[in-house]
Formats: C-alpha cells, sequence, structure tokens
C-alpha cells in the first residue's frame, strides 16, 4: 500500500497527515510532497505533533516532481479548496481523495491564538486521517 499526500507547500498539513498516518501504520508507504514545496517544515507543526508523540524534526518539503513516476494506490490532497487551489497529481493512481483542511500557517494574532490553530487542525487531520486509515486500509 503506497499513499500520497498532496498539498501546495509540503510544511504543514501534509506534512502532519504523513506522519500521523504512518504512526497508525508502519507496513504502509506514506510520502508526502507539495507543487510549490517551501523551505523548512513549519516549526509549529513541528512544535504540535511533538505534543503528541509524533517527531517531524528531521522531516523536510519534498517536491511532487520526484514522485510523478512511482504508483500510488491513494493520492490524498489536503487543502482547503475555499483558500487555494489544490494541486492535481499527474502520475499513476488508483485513488484520488480530497480530504482539506484550512491553512494553520495563515493563522493570525496572539503566539497562544496560532497555536491554537496549529492544534485545532493537527486534530482534524487525526481525526480525518483515523476515519481514512479505517475505512480505506483496514476496512
Amino acid at each position: 500500500m503506497k499513499i500520497l499526500i498532496l498539498c501546495t507547500g509540503n510544511t504543514c498539513r501534509s506534512q502532519m497527515a504523513e506522519a500521523y498516518l504512518q504512526s497508525l501504520d508502519t507496513t504502509i508507504t506514506v510520502v508526502s510532497a507539495g507543487t510549490k514545496p517551501g523551505a523548512e517544515v513549519h516549526p509549529k507543526a513541528i512544535q504540535v505533533m511533538a505534543e503528541k508523540g509524533i517527531n517531524l524534526v528531521q522531516s523536510v518539503p519534498k517536491s511532487v516532481n520526484s514522485f510523478l513516476n512511482a504508483g500510488f494506490d491513494y493520492v490524498i490532497t489536503v487543502c482547503d479548496g475555499a483558500k487555494e487551489s489544490c494541486p492535481a497529481f499527474t502520475g499513476s493512481v488508483k485513488h484520488q481523495l480530497h480530504i482539506g483542511f484550512e491553512d494553520p500557517a495563515e493563522a493570525t494574532g496572539s503566539e497562544d491564538k496560532i497555536l491554537d490553530v496549529f492544534r485545532k487542525v493537527r486534530d482534524e487531520i487525526f481525526d480525518q486521517f483515523y476515519t481514512f486509515y479505517v475505512q480505506e486500509i483496514t476496512g
């Protein structure tokens, strides 16, 4: 089972989703990528994932171009269609899904308010990807 989680920057949502899904089942291959990858994983994404015992310190944004020749069972886009357009994957894929989340990197306000948005998105990712895992992978 091979899964690609795709978004624009590959700095927050797709990184969190990749790490969480991989933590559920180490027998599946999970990677994430972006169409315009950022320079680094967002520090607050690293912080809120560490709160749940998941380490993103060594993670780096990757370009979707690295995966165009690879086949995937699932390609899942995670960007929020209301705020940005989701990229399309042009490689070989059996199932394409969209599970959208707001971009926590766009949060404004105090440090606490911004962290609250990152935690909310993290928890939504955990909920939605657990449901995906149970229904699609183990179901």
